[in-house]
């Protein structure tokens, strides 16, 4: 067990009916020495499935009053929007972190949320080479997202499918834009592995993601931790860091301020 995981003060994890890799994102130790904060920022895999009683645990007792949904239009049609949005007191946000060409010829929506390119070998670069294309080609979506975050009065669920790329890209960048160690955030977004087979059961149950992932592998799809770090280091190279980038997509300092002192206790 590494020397983050041994000083968080508790179970992270947030065990409901209707998800599998839902998760607290405090905790986490900066590189100032303080730790994020719990009830604040929460991710996840997709909504659909959550039961009654789910929806009044994170509404009552981890006070999520925004959802950050990262999945595509078409995926939403697909499978649907989820009970939260029957909750008159969330406000829930689109911002899909996949660009959709008008006219190009397209694989399904599952294919290209779960990133299936036939052929590719899905090693670390592949999936940090990925989530680069997420800032490249949707930059205002990632700044959006973050931007919820930051002005959210209770907690955020940020979610798409898997909980794993679309939202650790996500959540990542939050994560280096308010200082966490970056260790820290290499090790949360490695943490899903250990539910990676109940994430992939889990789509498999739903046709549209079925048909996408019987083309791949178990290791396909893992989050490796050299994956993170390439993106970190890409993005300390190549911007300065997240505060830095978010700074370039019109963020103000005090937009900076406020995103931390939401997240760091």
């Amino acid at each position: 067990m590494s020397s983050v995981q041994q000083d968080q003060p508790r179970d992270r994890w947030i065990t409901l009916d209707g998800v599998v890799n839902m998760r607290d994102i405090g905790g986490l130790p900066t590189r100032s020495g303080e730790r994020t904060a719990y009830g604040r920022l929460i991710r996840s895999d997709n909504l659909q499935d959550l039961s009654p009683a789910d929806v009044r645990t994170l509404v009552e007792e981890h006070h999520v009053r925004d959802i950050v949904d990262l999945r595509t239009g078409d995926e939403v049609r697909v499978t649907g929007k989820g009970p939260l949005w029957a909750e008159e007191s969330l406000a829930h946000h689109h911002h899909s972190l996949i660009e959709r060409l008008s006219g190009a010829a397209t694989t399904t929506a599952a294919e290209d949320a779960l990133a299936v390119v036939k052929g590719a070998r899905r090693d670390a670069k592949f999936w940090a080479d990925h989530y680069a294309g997420y800032l490249d080609r949707r930059a205002d979506s990632v700044s959006a997202a973050i931007g919820v975050i930051a002005r959210s009065e209770g907690a955020t669920i940020v979610h798409c499918a898997a909980g794993k790329d679309r939202t650790g890209t996500i959540v990542a960048l939050t994560l280096d834009a308010v200082g966490v160690a970056p260790e820290a955030i290499v090790e949360d977004y490695a943490l899903t592995a250990e539910r990676l087979e109940q994430i992939i059961e889990r789509l498999m149950s739903s046709e549209s993601y079925a048909m996408a992932l019987r083309t791949q592998r178990l290791e396909d799809q893992l989050p490796r931790r050299e994956t993170m770090e390439s993106i970190l280091a890409m993005l300390h190279d190549q911007h300065g860091g997240a505060a830095e980038w978010l700074r370039a997509q019109g963020w103000r300092p005090d937009d900076l301020d406020r995103l931390r002192r939401k997240l760091v206790g």
